[in-house]
């Protein structure tokens, strides 16, 4: 019951945000980076008020929103470089009118309400609703004191860039998403090493999304391409790798300080609870561009790239999951050391090596220490509405690191998954690096 109330309880503040973002009219023609700013805001809410908005689903939702607002940007400003050709599959965006005037932040307003709505067309009634008033806020806001042929001209143009965008996303592998992500038909590999379902719940008995792991990337070449070394042997011995990384968890979560669990719960980010793990760190990114006072072309680099190795990191860790195929914590210490004990965390429905939030949190690192810098400083507030205490960190590497040893505190993933798992991530996020957006 307790679980129950705390899911309604943040659905309620999901909505209410929603209604927030999405009020009447504003009192003055937003700047541009605002426009991306306030669309974003809105995605992060949809995300969480979404069902099939899992953590791979997500990522992909905010690569393809950046590189729609980047192009959109791009395409009307000289000094930055498309990513046309350099992103796997992408074509050149259609051309702007020469010799015709365009507004900025009226191009990119369609351009993201474009996308955002195609992206987000199965949320439910709340979240259409969200949609078309802050569609209407921001159109009203940008047109203000334009000539409406000025309008309707740039209007056109960012929708086009959209279309384009989303035509490109069609056929990635991972534009439908049935039955919430599991399949209906898998099966599961024999032996105590393999991952087996960790909870009761019908739906799922398959692991969420085996095959994302061999979706089209975007900067770096394929799925396996930061592919990892295979995990500690499996083994029930004592004395073995394998059973020290379990009896390391098991003793972390029987041991847990009030620092550990505030950790584990603050980098948790659960589906329907929070903006999900990627959703945390595109909402540390705009906190700091904000702080920052970054203008639009830095708003839609860094988001374009953040989004870009976010996507990323997903598909290459879900590539190495089901290759290895790991069995869970909870699943190997209930069967070898204590059939009673319980993780702090509820485990997620698939395999463990290496850790999702690992291999995300390096290449979301790796993008943004490359554009802020090294050891830049941060307050982390994502979950101030969820009533959690901010935590500061003196780097985004920092902040990575906790990130993932929140997983074992939580009972979630051995030692292994989350240091090699920050390996991997760090080496997806140079492929987002290396992306040419400046001349």
């Amino acid at each position: 019951m307790q679980h129950f109330r705390r899911r309604v309880t943040a659905v309620f503040f999901a909505i209410a945000a929603i209604l927030v973002v999405t009020q009447p009219a504003l009192a003055e023609r937003p700047a541009t980076e605002s426009v991306i700013r306030d669309w974003y805001r809105l995605v992060l809410e949809l995300v969480r008020h979404t069902p099939t908005y899992s953590p791979p689903v997500a990522s992909r939702a905010f690569a393809y929103l950046g590189v729609t607002g980047y192009e959109a940007l791009a395409s009307g400003n000289d000094a930055m470089v498309s990513l046309a050709g350099q992103l796997n599959a992408l074509q050149p965006v259609p051309s702007r009118e020469t010799g015709a005037d365009y507004d900025e932040a009226v191009v990119l307003n369609a351009a993201l309400q474009a996308s955002a709505t195609e992206l987000f067309s199965n949320t439910g009634p709340t979240g259409q609703r969200a949609l078309k008033r802050l569609g209407e806020k921001m159109t009203a806001a940008v047109s203000d004191g334009l000539a409406p042929d000025l309008v309707a001209r740039s209007q056109e143009y960012g929708r086009a860039v959209a279309a384009h965008i989303l035509a490109w996303s069609a056929d990635d592998g991972g534009a439908t998403v049935e039955n919430m992500g599991f399949p209906l038909e898998f099966a599961l590999k024999e032996g105590p090493a393999h991952w087996v379902p960790t909870n009761l719940i019908n739906q799922q008995q398959k692991p969420l999304l085996p095959r994302w792991g061999e979706n089209r990337t975007f900067a770096m070449p394929d799925g396996k391409t930061c592919n990892l070394p295979p995990p500690p042997d499996y083994s029930e011995a004592e004395g073995s790798q394998f059973r020290q990384e379990a009896k390391e968890v098991y003793d972390a979560v029987n041991g847990l300080t009030d620092e550990h669990r505030a950790i584990a719960r603050f980098w948790s980010d659960d589906p329907m609870l929070s903006p999900t793990p990627p959703g945390h760190w595109i909402v540390i990114a705009l906190k700091v561009l904000g702080e920052e006072n970054t203008d639009a072309a830095g708003h839609a680099e860094l988001l374009a790239r953040l989004g870009i190795g976010l996507a990323d990191a997903f598909i290459g860790c879900w590539h190495s999951k089901f290759e290895y195929d790991l069995v869970r914590p909870v699943t190997y210490i209930r069967r070898v050391i204590d059939p009673k004990w319980e993780p702090l965390l509820i485990t997620p429905p698939f395999p463990e090596y290496p850790s999702g939030h690992s291999t995300q949190s390096g290449a979301a690192a790796e993008v943004l220490t490359a554009f802020f810098g090294d050891n830049h400083a941060f307050t982390d507030n994502t979950h101030e509405k969820d009533n959690l205490p901010n935590r500061s960190f003196g780097s985004f590497w920092e902040a990575a690191e906790e990130a993932g040893i929140s997983r074992l505190y939580g009972g979630i993933h051995f030692r292994a998954a989350i240091d090699l798992g920050l390996d991997q991530g760090r080496c997806i996020g140079e492929y987002a690096t290396a992306l040419k957006t400046r001349r």
